[in-house]
């Protein structure tokens, strides 16, 4: 179990690297773009390889038709919409704080859900990893916007209650093994949030611009790696994990798209921020720990926050800021 946790955890990490990705490959300004051709290749793509590995067995089949329907509108289609519109309503920094209130969330739904009651450990840990997270992102000119708040909320409780319900149903049955599950539960996941988020791309953004090389290959990063591999392994932890074990890892996501800032565009960690990043970590891992490997799961919520408005030109000194609001918002 406690290997499971570790690999789980590469999801909210090569999330964390989506910034990096989206500023330096992608086009400007298309976060609905960059949404909709992550998750739907990604998921044709999984759910080609499941229907290879197990036939017509591969496909939803009974009532696996609406729940992979209900899971890929909660976990994708209405959670990347959402983000969306926080994203530019909303600085990243708040965006992230909520986002990292949704161990709270998980923990309440899985109480009622699943009737499992959430460890003090993890809720003293999900305290720590929001003030660590809050450290982190926030600063000081944060202005609130009422449309906002409530599309980042939503977004984190959309969320939190497709990880609780992915728990509660499990992988599907009648196939060869649990690694095609896996592949087939997360393929049509993202089949169907890539297939609810293109015509909202459409009205929202009109038709893609005409890609670069440099764009093709930030979208093959990004769907391959950052969305077909990274949801593999989130879904496998999700499908396996307790909350006590899964809620707390998307806070990596900020530490790790902080890091990577720093280490790849030259921006600079103030001591507040080194604070937040060590409060997160130390969340995690007390947060994860195995208590006792017995304890069945709900889910976890993944990392939460957006992007900051393309219309505002991105200057070195705002670099910083923008890597909490964009890494999140396209994980």
């Amino acid at each position: 179990m406690r290997n499971l946790a570790a690999t789980t955890a590469i999801a909210p990490a090569l999330w964390g690297t989506t910034y990096l990705v989206t500023t330096e490959f992608l086009p400007d300004g298309r976060p609905l773009l960059a949404g909709t051709l992550r998750a739907l290749p990604a998921g044709l793509l999984l759910v080609g390889a499941a229907a290879t590995a197990a036939g017509r067995r591969g496909l939803p089949s009974g009532a696996w038709w609406w729940r992979a329907a209900v899971l890929g509108f909660l976990n994708i289609g209405l959670f990347f919409a959402l983000l969306f519109v926080a994203a530019y309503r909303l600085p990243g920094g708040i965006a992230a704080v909520l986002g990292a209130l949704g161990p709270f969330v998980v923990a309440a739904l899985a109480f009622g859900l699943l009737g499992q009651r959430p460890a003090v450990r993890v809720l003293l840990a999900g305290a720590a990893g929001v003030a660590g997270v809050g450290l982190l992102v926030l600063r000081s000119d944060a202005a609130l916007d009422p449309i906002g708040l409530a599309a980042a909320a939503a977004g984190m409780v959309s969320m939190s209650l497709g990880t609780v319900l992915g728990r509660r149903w499990g992988t599907p049955p009648g196939l060869p093994d649990r690694r095609t599950a896996l592949l087939a539960l997360t393929g049509w996941q993202l089949t169907v949030g890539g297939v609810l988020l293109a015509p909202v791309m459409l009205v929202v953004e009109g038709f893609p611009p005409v890609l670069t090389w440099t764009n093709a290959a930030g979208f093959g990063y990004l769907s391959l790696v950052g969305t077909a591999g990274a949801y593999f392994l989130w879904f496998r932890g999700v499908t396996s994990l307790a909350p006590a074990r899964v809620t707390l890892l998307g806070l990596l996501s900020p530490v790790v798209a902080a890091v990577v800032g720093w280490l790849a565009l030259d921006q600079s960690l103030s001591p507040g921020q080194l604070l937040g990043a060590v409060a997160v970590l130390a969340a995690v891992v007390v947060g994860t720990r195995s208590a006792s490997s017995s304890g069945a799961a709900a889910t976890p919520t993944g990392p939460d926050s957006s992007p900051a408005s393309p219309a505002t030109p991105v200057t070195r000194t705002d670099r910083a800021a923008l890597g909490q609001r964009r890494s999140l918002m396209y994980r």
